[in-house]
């Protein structure tokens, strides 16, 4: 069998698509040695794989994601490879693509939160693209073999708003925290690294976009909040980390408009310093409003970071226990519990350990081994 899969999101391990890419072709690296695979790659990512696995090939095809190009050449491209069947690790499968296919899904934010907010464009250059998008998940949700969703949750959100969908098309797979627990790098040069960027300890962590649906301005008001009523005498910053893009830039707009201190925005880090930022924090906070699995608070739980999160959409089926959960739409709740983390000892050892636990029990491995299944009866 010759499985071709869509890998041009492969690469940084600060994004979650690269994330999922990467570590699935990795774990199928290692588990298949009879099937062939063909990776398709740009320009970008494409000396960024490097095979390990005789019958893994990888080939250019340096189309951008949401693209014309992609729509027009990709399917030529990948018929050309006469793959069996291609895996798309996201929505944008190309509506004039005829073969054989799987997707993962891993949300249907678009759907769930189509505001205009959410887009830089003009509102008629964001209708246009919210009406391609629909198009273009409708036909991969519709014509797919198989479709992969990251959790239970997701899984039910497609059969909500795609009925008609028989249930045994959807098949869920987790995906995983980080697995390397123990930071390299000394205790004592990460307390450095930490002073050599100006973060102060301790402080509250957030990792992840500013889209609307993150909540980030609610997490703001109730860190204000929090200053004002719980911290006394205590200094604590609240560090964010995402890309500098506009949405972060609107978000440092709102947080100079209501004049609130002791924020730090930092743009897009290294992989070693993320996990620096990770492993050093006081707590890691989630206020998201929709995720379809949700691996920033994952992440933190790996690296033994007490996590305040939402409770909405799929976070409870994912960190279970193993988090103090919050009213993300009241910031005077979020404050009072964000103040219940940083003054009881004991709840904080209680979220570590439980934390700790719970990320133990997602692998990419296992994320591989079911997925290869899943490969066994496309065709």
């Amino acid at each position: 069998m010759k499985i071709g899969i869509d890998a041009r999101f492969y690469g940084p391990e600060s994004k979650g698509l690269g994330i999922y890419t990467k570590k699935l072709i990795q774990q199928l690296e290692n588990i298949d040695k009879e099937n062939e695979y063909v990776i398709f790659l740009t320009k970008s990512n494409y000396n960024l794989y490097k095979p390990k696995n005789s019958n893994f090939k990888k080939v250019l095809t340096d189309y951008k994601w949401y693209s014309f190009k992609e729509q027009i050449f990709m399917p030529q491209k990948l018929k050309k490879e006469r793959c069996d069947f291609v895996h798309f690790p996201h929505f944008n499968v190309p509506l004039f693509f005829s073969g054989k296919f799987v997707v993962t899904i891993h949300d249907l934010i678009l759907l769930r939160f189509p505001t205009h907010e959410a887009s830089t464009r003009s509102k008629l250059m964001y209708k246009f693209k919210f009406f391609v998008y629909k198009k273009v998940i409708t036909h991969a949700i519709k014509k797919s073999n198989k479709i992969i969703s990251v959790s239970e949750f997701t899984k039910k959100d497609i059969l909500r708003h795609y009925w008609d969908l028989p249930d045994k098309k959807i098949s869920v797979t987790y995906e995983a925290g980080h697995e390397r627990r123990i930071l390299e790098t000394p205790e004592r040069r990460q307390r450095e690294i930490l002073r050599e960027n100006n973060i102060k300890s301790p402080y509250i962590l957030y990792v992840g976009n500013a889209y609307p649906h993150k909540n980030l301005n609610l997490l703001v008001e109730a860190f204000q909040v929090w200053q004002k009523k719980y911290s006394q005498s205590q200094f604590m910053e609240l560090v964010l980390v995402g890309r500098d893009d506009y949405f972060y830039k609107r978000l440092r707009k709102y947080i100079n408009k209501r004049n609130i201190k002791g924020i730090k925005i930092i743009n897009t880090v290294s992989n070693s310093f993320l996990q620096i930022l990770y492993k050093n924090a006081h707590i890691f906070v989630f206020p998201s409003l929709y995720e379809g699995f949700g691996l920033p608070p994952l992440e933190a739980c790996s690296y033994g970071t007490p996590v305040l999160s939402s409770r909405e959409a799929c976070m409870p089926e994912i960190l279970g226990d193993a988090v103090k959960y919050t009213n993300v739409k009241d910031k005077e709740e979020f404050a009072k519990d964000l103040n219940k983390i940083i003054s009881n000892i004991k709840l904080r050892k209680q979220l570590v350990k439980k934390g700790i636990q719970k990320s133990k029990k997602y692998s990419w491995k296992k994320t591989g081994i079911q997925t290869h299944e899943i490969y066994k009866n496309v065709l």
